[in-house]
């Protein structure tokens, strides 16, 4: 049975290595050796993999030194692929992660990509570098294969290996040992592409169709609070009937919806086609964070606050509920735009990390807001310790005459003054 080395230990990698753990052995590399010693500990700062599951991938190891990985046969690259300041794709780590594989690999081994590329990354960008470094032909030496990931950060009930696993492999005999490989571990099956090409383009695509009708209910959503009309209201109503599809509006962030899109319109401008859908829902969409904002001071000034210096509480900064995953969330546009206005912004949150939230946006958490404090409470991300608690007990960090915004609308009905 072949070894298998994953790099990359984030929300993807780490799952999948500890599914393959149980039933052979896997090198686990990253190479963050704090994530490493953590992970030795039995501790996911993810919570994606618990100590218990840990334990029971009796075949797993976790390694920062390339050398650890020299005698792997099948190497599963799951590194982030996030967009640059300019909305265009970062191929830095898949790139980087091409180069230490390369410099490891041999004869006979094949090269799995899981992160979400435009289709044609994988051949065109990956394995160039890969025959660079190794000195090794394509097909001939080596082989390729893709299989997108899948993961739902946050979601217990959509795990690795009880969703299906697309696969696919750079010639006929490695896509068969392509989706043997996962079909070991993936209990909800496989679906073998007919080529990584294929394969590239179905998972972009899945994001980028979430993308655009959310894009659709955020549309609806500014449409009907011009009209008066409570946009959850309209849904719950149109939703009875068995065919219309259950998407709410919110704010579009994360590794995923927020960012893959890019991927698909990088791809289709370098071949001379101007996408205009795909990106209308995505300008859509990242204008959220400001919109919502502003729609939370007009409901202060009609309310009689003087905007500048007043107090707004956010609760959650995550990009999405239950995750302490902080990447692209769009949450920071609904601070940064507040600031803009002049309000001073508390941020709290129970899942994301302090540090972390330092790091990535110069933002230090408040552990216990005070009550009687804040001109608004402004609820982004409803943590089930969020979406728990009674309106009463939310308006309870206000003063009397604050203004409760429900971004995602998990009050009941007329319990918040404001909510997309």
């Amino acid at each position: 049975m072949k070894k298998i080395a994953v790099i990359g230990l984030g929300y993807v990698g780490l799952p999948l290595a500890a599914a393959f753990g149980e039933k052979r052995e896997v090198v686990g590399f990253d190479i963050n050796s704090k994530r490493i010693a953590e992970l030795k500990d039995g501790v996911d700062f993810t919570r994606e993999v618990s100590r218990e599951e840990l334990a029971a991938a009796s075949g797993l190891s976790f390694t920062d030194q390339l050398a650890d990985i020299a005698d792997c046969q099948i190497f599963i690259v799951t590194v982030p692929t996030p967009i640059d300041e300019y909305k265009s794709p970062d191929l830095t780590p898949l790139i980087k992660s091409s180069e230490s594989v390369g410099k490891v690999l041999k004869r006979g081994d094949i090269v799995i990509y899981e992160s979400t590329v435009f289709p044609g990354a994988t051949e065109e960008v990956c394995v160039p570098v890969l025959e660079k470094v190794s000195g090794l032909k394509f097909n001939e030496d080596f082989f390729a294969g893709y299989s997108p990931e899948r993961i739902n950060p946050g979601d217990k009930e959509h795990r690795v290996t009880s969703i299906m696993k697309v696969t696919s492999g750079s010639t006929p005999e490695i896509a068969d040992e392509v989706d043997a490989l996962y079909a070991d571990v993936i209990t909800a099956g496989t679906h073998k592409a007919s080529s990584i090409k294929v394969a590239e383009a179905a998972k972009v695509i899945e994001n980028t169709q979430r993308d655009l009708n959310i894009a659709l209910m955020n549309e609806l959503s500014m449409i009907f609070s011009r009209m008066k009309i409570d946009t959850h209201e309209v849904l719950a109503a149109a939703g009875t009937k068995w065919n219309f599809l259950p998407f709410k509006p919110g704010l579009v962030g994360g590794h995923c919806i927020g960012v893959d899109p890019y991927y698909l319109t990088h791809k289709a401008q370098a071949i001379g086609y101007h996408p205009e859908i795909i990106l209308a829902g995505r300008r859509v969409n990242d204008n959220m964070g400001p919109y919502a904002a502003a729609e939370l001071v007009k409901a202060m000034i009609k309310k009689g606050h003087t905007i500048a210096d007043s107090k707004v509480l956010v609760m959650g900064l995550t990009f999405k509920e239950n995750c302490p995953d902080l990447r692209n969330t769009r949450v920071i546009d609904v601070i940064r735009e507040l600031e803009d206005f002049g309000c001073q912004v508390d941020v709290t949150d129970c899942w994301a990390d302090n540090e972390e939230a330092q790091h990535e946006y110069g933002i230090s958490l408040i552990e216990k807001p005070a009550q009687s404090e804040y001109d608004a409470v402004f609820l982004a991300v409803p943590h089930r310790e969020y979406a728990k608690k009674a309106s009463s007990e939310l308006r309870q960090y206000m003063k009397g005459d604050g203004v409760l915004f429900d971004l995602k609308g998990v009050l009941p009905m007329g319990e918040a003054d404001l909510r997309l």
